[in-house]
C-alpha cells in the first residue's frame, strides 16, 4: 500500500478519534475549511483562521487499484497552503490515444491577441485565493507545488493539467484556481484557467468574474473561443491589477448544461486545446469528480496530465483508488492530499523567515 493511502487512512482513523473526544461535536469545524470552501464554493464550508498545512510523500506503486504499475517519481517533502495540507505523490500512467475522427466546432483565427480578448470586472475571494498574498505560508505552499511540476515538465510533456477529485467538497476548485494563479505569479507566465465542471461550475464565484459565455457554450457550437475568453480590468487610478491576475485568462464554465457529459466527449474541448496551446504556459483545467460522472475522464484526454484531490479525514481510500482507475488512460501527475494535520511548518526554516519576498 502506498503512502499516500496510509495517509489518508490515517487521517481518517484520526478524525474518529477527535470526533470520540470532542466536548462539542456540532461546534468543530472541518479541517481546512477556508480553503476547501475556496477551492469549490459550493463544494466546501468555510475555515478556521488556522488550518494545517500540507505536506508531499514519495510516490509509490499502488498495487490495489487496476491501472498499470509505474515507476513513481521521488518528490521531496513540501508543503502547499495553510489550509490545504497537501501530499503529492507522482505515479505516470501511459496515455491512450482517442481517435474519434475529424473535430468540428468554432476555431479560433490566427493567434490570440490578449488586447482583443474582452476585459471584465472582477472582484476576486481574496480569502480564498492564499495565492494572491504577498507573502507567507500558503504563498510557499503553492510555490512547492508549482515546483513540483515544473520539475516534471523538465523530464515530460507537460503544459496543460486537469485537477479533479473522486467525489464533491474535496477541494479541486481550491487548488485550480490558486495554482493557476502561482503559474501567472513567476515571470510573468502567459496561464490559462478553464472550468471545466459543467455541472457546478464555481470558478467564476472564486475570481467574482462572470459566469458566462463560457465552455459550455463553446463546446455546444454556439461561441467562439476568443468569444468565451475573458480577463480582468485593471482597477481604479492608485490600484493596479495584482500581479498574480494580470496575465491569467479565464474561460467560466458557463451556463449549466444537462448534456455536459456529451458536450465534454464530442472533441471540441481538443480543438479548444489545441488553438490555445501556442499562446500560454500553462493551461490549469478544473473538473467534475470523477466517480460521479464522465466528463472529467473525457477532458482528460486532451490534457498532458492530472492533479487528483484527496481530502485527509474525509476522503476514503477506496473513494481515492476508484478515482485513479477512472484515470487510468491519462497521465496522473498525482495526489494532493487536502487538511493533512500536523504538517511541517512551511516559513522560518533554518533563519530564512521572509525569504518569500524575494521569489514569484
Amino acid at each position: 500500500m502506498s503512502k499516500i493511502y496510509e495517509a489518508l487512512r490515517q487521517a481518517e482513523l484520526d478524525s474518529a478519534n477527535r470526533a470520540a473526544t470532542a466536548p462539542d461535536p456540532a461546534a468543530a469545524a472541518p479541517v481546512a475549511a477556508a480553503p476547501a470552501a475556496a477551492a469549490a464554493v459550493p463544494e466546501a464550508p468555510s475555515a478556521p483562521a488556522s488550518e494545517p498545512a500540507a505536506q508531499v510523500v514519495q510516490a509509490e506503486s499502488i498495487p490495489e487499484a487496476p491501472v498499470p504499475a509505474a515507476e513513481s517519481v521521488p518528490v521531496a517533502p513540501v508543503s502547499v497552503a495553510p489550509s490545504l495540507p497537501v501530499s503529492i505523490a507522482v505515479t505516470p500512467v501511459a496515455a491512450t490515444p482517442v481517435d474519434d475522427g475529424p473535430i468540428d466546432g468554432p476555431k479560433i483565427d490566427g493567434p490570440i491577441d490578449l488586447a482583443n480578448i474582452a476585459q471584465q470586472i472582477w472582484a476576486p475571494s481574496l480569502h480564498q485565493l492564499p495565492a494572491l498574498e504577498q507573502r507567507g505560508a500558503a504563498v510557499e505552499q503553492f510555490r512547492s507545488l508549482r515546483s513540483r511540476m515544473q520539475e516534471f515538465r523538465d523530464l515530460n510533456t507537460l503544459k496543460s493539467i486537469l485537477v479533479s477529485s473522486g467525489l464533491p467538497q474535496e477541494g479541486k476548485s481550491f487548488v485550480a484556481a490558486n495554482l493557476a494563479i502561482s503559474f501567472a505569479r513567476h515571470k510573468a507566465a502567459r496561464v490559462l484557467l478553464i472550468d471545466g465542471d459543467m455541472r457546478r461550475s464555481s470558478l467564476h464565484k472564486l475570481l467574482g468574474a462572470p459566469e458566462g459565455p463560457g465552455l459550455t457554450e463553446y463546446l455546444a457550437g454556439n461561441a467562439s473561443l476568443t468569444e468565451i475568453m475573458q480577463r480582468p480590468r485593471p482597477g481604479d487610478p492608485g490600484h493596479p491589477l495584482h500581479h498574480g491576475l494580470a496575465t491569467l485568462i479565464f474561460i467560466p464554465g458557463g451556463h449549466a448544461n444537462d448534456k455536459a457529459a456529451d458536450l465534454s466527449g464530442n472533441r471540441r474541448f481538443d480543438r479548444l486545446m489545441a488553438d490555445a496551446a501556442p499562446h500560454f504556459d500553462w493551461i490549469v483545467v478544473d473538473s467534475s469528480p470523477v466517480n460521479l460522472v464522465s466528463d472529467g475522464v473525457n477532458l482528460a484526454r486532451a490534457c498532458d496530465g492530472v492533479l487528483l484531490i484527496a481530502r485527509g479525514g474525509t476522503t476514503k481510500y477506496e473513494v481515492a483508488q476508484r478515482a485513479l482507475a477512472e484515470l487510468k488512460a491519462s497521465k496522473v501527475l498525482g495526489f494532493v492530499l487536502n487538511a493533512v494535520l500536523n504538517p511541517p511548518v512551511s516559513g522560518g526554516y533554518y533563519g530564512y523567515d521572509g525569504y518569500d519576498k524575494v521569489e514569484e
